[in-house]
């Protein structure tokens, strides 16, 4: 492990010659050759260029899977942006908000999926529009008479009572044909946003289950609106267990040809449910089950508003970086207090090392899962950046207090969660061949994925067993990464005698946010006794740090100034990339391995609100934070 310490000119110099020497096509190597007497250099015809012929996915296509409308039952409440304003907004529009304020993004989206809650879906537009078929039924006209009556505590009290309507057995309002209606309005107009090449609207919606302990998912379709309608968003009033939605849409793949998947919430604030080594009615797992899940659920949703959902210190706690916008007081409503033992049950390393336990039982691994970010936005806006943050729901929207405002009021205080407790992230970076649905759904499919907290950093990750420091020299380090390897997400078979695994890890920084403090891969296995372990390692940073006798790395150091709202990256590195052994290797142990990308401090959205709306707020708020990356794991298996 080395620190990447060069200075510009002597890295631009490496760089320069590294382009000459390192970079042609891997199937060109063989057609040249070199003269030493004059240095003359022999091309195949064709083969000058080192872009040229590449058939791996070159850029991440930046987007967000989970973002609610006025048309989900609880952000109607609130909201009035539509799913139109979703879609002009992540491509770049400017919008004006639901209390009239001004938004657009910094740079635009490549892929959105508008993931309106299937629970009733799309009553609320239907309730304030008057609806007939809405109105055909008792409750709808008596919402409807009520949402509508001029007093506006008779208004918020019936909202209330809508959203609390989420929790029942049954719909309060059972209309099908309302339901066909806005699903179908909403897949023609995803169809009319998608323009491929330049930015892919992705039809999808929400499965809201168990409500409190937050066992949702995300269903995302492969293709448009022809076969998406020929089914209907699969609910909790259909079933309020996840092993039936999967069985839903084996259904509906059998049926009608078609592609799909589910991505599930991060499991922070399930009290130990969404990674449970049981059957979702407490009975043993089952190779069927657990079949399903990894089949229809490749991905997992590794960090949004709702807190990060990487780690936790309790189950790393030698890591330093595990304690990162934690949510672990209680579920989503504060009505289970957490105890330590659940949270085995809800965080992405631990279920990861959960499935190597649960293959080695079953010949099967369901938590065998990606990395995506999301926001959970319910404001009809995807905004994940610090300086840009709009928060959770329209009913709260930037204006001073809004750190104060309560999130979650829990029957106790102690557990009563505020605004400023919210994260401004998430997104989900897709590794695609071309910006359309099917590539970008593919790449989901392979996981060829990472999660970001909101920045827009560049991560390559690739395993394999014949890396050298060479590979490092090259700006085109996917070059060798798919020659000599497999990308995040993919897996590694036996280890040839005597070999360890070696990944390549690269990452670049983005260009409105800090500079890189370090790149570490998180490995985790499965020892032959059949406990779990883990490590985490420093693979290479920036400056000329050096780790301490305990082989921890001093601290990059923090140049924000609160006050202002501002930094300098005088810190940290534009760019880090580096090769790594494996030196506790076993090749007889099944392991998965991640690299996680650190930046340096910046600051969080708390201190630019401090700042715009010169307020103070407590020392227990947070005004600075580390945004990071994490990339889908590649697994190592013996068998």
């Amino acid at each position: 492990m080395q620190a990447y310490s060069e200075n510009r000119g002597a890295r631009a110099a490496r760089f320069a010659l590294a382009i000459l020497l390192c970079t042609a096509a891997p199937a060109l190597a063989q057609e040249y050759s070199t003269q030493q007497e004059d240095t003359e250099v022999v091309l195949a015809p064709d083969a000058f260029s080192p872009y040229a012929g590449r058939d791996f996915p070159q850029l991440p296509l930046w987007g967000d899977s989970h973002l609610h409308t006025m048309v989900s039952v609880d952000a109607g409440t609130m909201t009035r942006l539509s799913q139109e304003d979703a879609f002009r907004f992540a491509r770049g529009e400017e919008v004006t908000t639901t209390h009239g304020l001004r938004a657009q993004l910094s740079r635009p989206l490549d892929w959105l999926v508008v993931s309106d809650h299937a629970e009733m879906y799309g009553l609320m537009p239907q309730l304030l529009a008057g609806d007939a078929q809405v109105l055909s039924t008792e409750q709808g006209r008596a919402w409807y008479e009520a949402l509508t009556s001029g007093d506006p505590q008779l208004a918020f009290d019936t909202a209330m009572e809508i959203v609390a309507s989420l929790s029942d057995d049954e719909p309060p309002i059972d209309n099908p044909r309302a339901i066909k209606h806005a699903w179908e309005a909403y897949t023609a107009l995803a169809d009319r946003y998608n323009e491929p090449g330049i930015f892919s609207a992705i039809i999808g919606y929400e499965y809201t289950t168990e409500g409190a302990n937050n066992l949702h998912r995300n269903v995302l379709f492969r293709d448009g609106s022809i076969r998406a309608n020929q089914t209907r968003p699969f609910s909790q009033y259909d079933s309020k267990n996840p092993e039936d939605l999967w069985a839903y849409l084996a259904e509906y793949e059998e049926r009608t040809g078609a592609e799909v998947l589910a991505i599930p919430h991060n499991g922070n604030l399930s009290n130990g449910r969404m990674f449970s080594m049981n059957a979702y009615d407490g009975s043993a797992l089952t190779e069927e089950i657990a079949s399903l899940r990894a089949r229809f659920e490749p991905l997992y949703e590794a960090t949004q508003i709702k807190g990060d959902g990487e780690a936790h210190p309790f189950l790393s706690p030698e890591d330093e970086f595990a304690d990162f916008d934690s949510w672990d007081a209680a579920n989503l409503n504060g009505t289970e207090v957490k105890t330590p033992d659940m949270l085995a049950g809800e965080y992405a390393r631990e279920a990861l090392k959960r499935g190597l336990k649960i293959e080695s039982e079953l010949g099967v691994n369901p938590f065998k899962f990606g990395m995506v970010g999301a926001t959970d936005s319910h404001t009809g806006m995807a905004t994940a950046q610090e300086d840009n943050f709009f928060g959770k729901h329209s009913g709260v929207e930037p204006e001073p207090h809004r750190w104060e405002h309560v999130v979650i009021e829990a029957p106790d205080p102690e557990l009563t969660i505020y605004g400023w407790k919210q994260a401004a992230g998430g997104l989900g970076a897709v590794w695609a061949r071309e910006n359309t649905r099917a590539a970008i759904f593919d790449a989901m499919m392979r996981r060829e994925t990472y999660a970001t907290t909101g920045s827009r950093m560049m991560v390559r990750f690739f395993g394999g067993y014949n890396f050298t420091e060479e590979d490092t020299l090259s700006r085109l380090p996917a070059h060798a990464g798919y020659r000599k390897g497999v990308p995040m997400g993919g897996e590694l078979a036996a280890a040839p005698e005597g070999r360890a695994p070696n990944f390549l890890v690269a990452a670049l920084k983005d260009p409105l946010s800090g500079n890189l403090d370090r790149i570490q891969i998180v490995k985790g296995w499965l020892d032959a006794e059949g406990e779990l372990h883990e490590s985490v390692y420093d693979v290479v940073w920036s400056g000329d740090r050096e780790p301490d006798a305990e082989g921890r790395l001093p601290d990059v150091g923090n140049t924000v100034d609160v006050a202002n709202a501002i930094w300098s990256n005088s810190i940290g590195a534009s760019e880090l990339i580096g090769v790594w052994t494996d030196p506790d290797f076993d090749p007889a142990l099944k392991a998965f391995y991640y690299a996680r990308v650190i930046e340096i401090p910046t600051p969080r959205w708390t201190a630019y609100e401090a700042k715009r709306f010169n307020v103070t707020m407590p020392a227990e708020v947070p005004m600075t934070t580390t945004e990071r990356a994490y990339t889908s794991p590649i697994w190592y298996d013996p068998d």
